[in-house]
């Protein structure tokens, strides 16, 4: 039973905080043997023609915010190219683009999913940068100029921005979670970034070079992993420009955001099948380490691995000889107790919207380990649905 502790142990504490403390060691490590590279600068009149690309699905209450937010980003706007894909909206999303004659649309009746249109989508493109960026979300006004400049480096084949939730005095559990949530995973991206590659970009804005890009499977899940990560596999890095980000709302509430957590797992799941080579360290190096450390076990057994770890954390602890509550079993055993008895708290004041942001957060963290656990039932039941369920937004 030790044995069996000390596995579950291992896994979890690596999964959420060894593999961020073994890239810090390594970094500093890196930045003592080797002096950062200045970035190499550019004219204005060098600035590549970029396409600014948006594939949306009835966002009629979005596209005025956004059309002016891409309108406004400071870039030349004769060379952007906007193109937006809006297929099966059907609540007037294309014709109210139409009143802007600087964006392009094309529309398709049916609903295909996000990734068959975003593979229509490229035929479109005239530019040798695709800069994606979801309809609900909004860019910083240097978000073009900052991705550009880091494709300055040949190396680079993608960028991920960085993505930012906005924080409200009156967030419940999921907006207070997923905005130390992104905190966290956008630190793990800067290191992950500086001592190798992004593992990854994120919908809400990452761009890459329109030559690289591969036509992705049509019921792909998580296509700008997919898409990403390919191009990491061609031998390319993935850069992360966290001064270029997309402002996004949180869930309104915990419920919300899980329809989009147990999505995202069961989506893992599906990348891990289609992207197995990288499983390959002999092959792809760091990257792979990377790749398993960040993303593979948080989307395979991490979840499993903590759901155990505390009923073979009681069973060590009742074994203890009596008086005997100093030993590490014991005091872990307390600790996980409290957190999860503050993880109830957190859910009770969010059903009686009572507002205590420190208690949302281990209600957060434990809802969306049990995501992941509903993402692999519905992966294995194979019900999981190309077209995305959206979450309402607070």
């Amino acid at each position: 039973m030790e044995s069996l502790f000390w596995i579950l142990f291992v896994i979890v504490f690596y999964t959420f905080a060894g593999y961020a403390i073994l890239l810090f060691i390594l970094l500093l490590f890196k930045r003592l043997l080797f002096r950062k590279k200045s970035d190499t600068d550019f004219k204005t009149n060098d600035l590549p023609r970029v396409c600014m690309f948006v594939a949306a699905y009835n966002e009629s209450n979005y596209v005025d915010i956004k059309v002016k937010n891409l309108l406004e980003l400071n870039y030349p706007s004769n060379k952007i190219q906007y193109l937006w894909i809006t297929d099966g909206s059907d609540d007037g999303t294309p014709e109210l683009l139409k009143k802007y004659p600087q964006m392009e649309v094309y529309h398709l009746a049916e609903r295909n999913g996000k990734i068959h249109a975003m593979n229509r989508g490229m035929r479109f493109v005239d530019a040798p940068i695709v800069i994606f960026s979801d309809s609900n979300t909004t860019l910083c006004q240097e978000a073009i100029q900052i991705l550009v400049k880091t494709f300055n480096d040949p190396k680079v084949g993608c960028i991920a921005g960085e993505k930012r939730v906005v924080s409200q005095k009156a967030d419940g559990a999921a907006g207070s979670g997923e905005n130390m949530y992104w905190k966290f995973e956008s630190w793990v991206k800067q290191m992950d970034s500086e001592l190798n590659s992004v593992v990854g970009a994120a919908g809400e804005l990452f761009a890459i070079r329109t030559s690289l890009f591969a036509e992705v499977e049509n019921d792909t899940i998580l296509d700008d992993f997919i898409i990403s990560l390919r191009i990491a596999e061609k031998g390319y890095r993935i850069a992360y420009s966290p001064d270029a980000y997309a402002i996004e709302t949180a869930s309104v509430n915990v419920t919300e955001e899980l329809k989009r957590k147990v999505r995202i797992a069961a989506g893992g799941l599906q990348t891990i099948g289609r992207l197995k080579e990288l499983l390959n360290p002999f092959r792809f190096g760091w990257l792979s380490i990377q790749y398993i450390s960040h993303k593979v076990l948080r989307w395979t057994i991490v979840s499993l691995a903590l759901f155990f770890l505390f009923p073979v954390n009681l069973i060590l602890f009742l074994n203890e000889p009596a008086g005997k509550i100093t030993s590490f079993y014991s005091i872990f055993f307390f600790f996980q107790s409290f957190m999860y008895i503050l993880a109830l708290v957190g859910w009770a004041f969010e059903r009686h919207k009572i507002r205590f942001k420190l208690l949302f957060v281990p209600y957060y963290f434990t809802s969306i380990n049990y995501a992941s656990v509903l993402g692999w039932i519905r992966f294995l039941k194979g019900k999981q649905s190309v077209n995305w369920e959206k979450s309402k937004r607070a």
